[in-house]
C-alpha cells in the first residue's frame, strides 16, 4: 500500500526534525530491539554485557539527537559532533582493553544503524519522500561516523603500540647497580639508532645518579653485530668515558669477535671480556674490591 500524503505543516518540517520525532516516539521499541538483537550479536563475544549494550546505545541515542538538533547540516567542528566523537573514542578504548578489534567496533555501529532503519522502515505514518530523506540522512551520518571510527581506532592502536614500545625499551635494557659504583647493562636484541639513544640517556642518568665508576655492558643477548651495531656500542662506551667512568664490554662470543675483526672495527681501546662474570671480576678489581667465593678470595 502506498504511503499517504502528509499535511503541509508536517511536510514543512525538516528531515532532522522528523527523524528526531520518530526516534523519540520509538525510544521504548528501540531499547527493546537493542536488548534482543544485542544478545544475539554480542552474547558470545564477552566484550559487552547486555546492560552495557543498553547503556552505550542509549547514550549514543541522546548524543545523536543533540547532533540533529544542532542544525540542518552536520557540523564536524561543532560541540555536538565532538561529544559524539569522544563517545566513540571512549568506547573504542573499552573494546581494545577487552581484547576486541576493529571488526567488533564497526559491527556495533552497523548494529545501531540497522535498529534505526528497521524501526523507521516499519513506520507507516511517513510519506515516501520523507522516508527517503530520513534514510539518506541516516546513511550519511553513519557513514561519517564509521570513517571517524576508523580514524579513532587506528589512533588508539598507534598510541597503544608506541606505549608498548616505550615500555619495551626500558624493560629490555635494565640498568642495575650490583655494587657501589658498578652498573650492569645487559643488551638483548638489536641496537638501532632510536634504541641506542634511549639506552644512552638512561645509562648516563644512572651513572650520574649512582656516581658509578664502572659500567659493564653485556652483549650476550645480541644475536649479530654488524658495522651499525658496533658503531652504536662504541658510541655508548665513549659516552661512559665522558662521564668519567670505565666501560667493560662482555659477552663477546667467537663468532662475534670474527665479525668485528672482518669489519675492521678497532676495539683495542675497549676493555673486553668473554663473560659477564669475568667482566664483573675486572670491575671489582678496578675498585679494589675483594670478592669472597666458595673457593677463596679473589683480588
Amino acid at each position: 500500500m502506498a504511503r499517504s500524503a502528509k499535511p503541509a505543516a508536517e511536510a514543512a518540517k525538516s528531515t532532522n526534525q522528523l527523524l528526531i520525532e520518530q526516534m523519540m516516539t520509538k525510544v521504548a521499541t528501540i531499547s527493546q530491539d537493542i536488548e534482543k538483537r544485542g544478545q544475539n550479536i554480542f552474547g558470545q563475544s564477552n566484550l559487552l554485557t547486555i546492560d552495557e549494550i543498553n547503556d552505550y546505545s542509549l547514550e549514543f541515542l541522546e548524543l545523536f539527537v543533540l547532533l540533529l538538533q544542532a542544525g540542518e547540516r552536520i557540523d564536524r567542528r561543532g560541540s555536538e559532533y565532538k561529544a559524539l566523537r569522544q563517545f566513540f573514542s571512549n568506547f573504542s578504548q573499552q573494546i581494545q582493553i577487552r581484547g576486541g578489534n576493529l571488526e567488533e567496533f564497526v559491527r556495533y555501529i552497523h548494529f545501531m544503524q540497522d535498529i534505526f532503519l528497521h524501526n523507521l522502515e516499519a513506520d507507516a505514518t511517513l510519506g515516501f519522500q520523507q522516508t527517503r530523506e530520513i534514510l539518506l540522512l541516516l546513511a550519511s551520518v553513519f557513514n561519517d561516523i564509521i570513517l571517524d571510527v576508523f580514524h579513532i581506532y587506528l589512533a588508539e592502536k598507534e598510541r597503544t603500540i608506541q606505549a608498548q614500545q616505550e615500555e619495551l625499551k626500558h624493560t629490555s635494557t635494565p640498568i642495575t647497580e650490583i655494587w657501589d659504583g658498578v652498573l650492569t647493562l645487559p643488551i638483548i636484541g638489536t641496537l638501532d639508532s632510536s634504541r641506542t639513544m634511549s639506552v644512552m640517556e638512561n645509562m648516563l642518568a644512572r651513572i650520574e645518579k649512582d656516581r658509578a665508576r664502572v659500567v659493564v655492558i653485556d652483549v650476550t643477548g645480541v644475536q649479530a653485530i654488524d658495522s651499525q651495531v658496533s658503531h652504536h656500542l662504541i658510541q655508548m662506551i665513549r659516552a661512559v668515558g665522558l662521564m668519567g667512568a670505565k666501560a667493560i664490554l662482555t659477552g663477546i662470543r667467537p663468532e662475534i669477535a670474527r665479525a668485528i675483526t672482518s669489519l675492521n672495527i678497532d676495539l683495542s681501546m675497549v676493555s673486553t671480556r668473554s663473560t659477564l662474570s669475568e667482566g664483573l671480576k675486572e670491575a671489582f678489581a678496578l675498585l679494589g674490591v675483594s670478592v669472597q667465593t666458595a673457593s677463596g678470595p679473589h683480588h
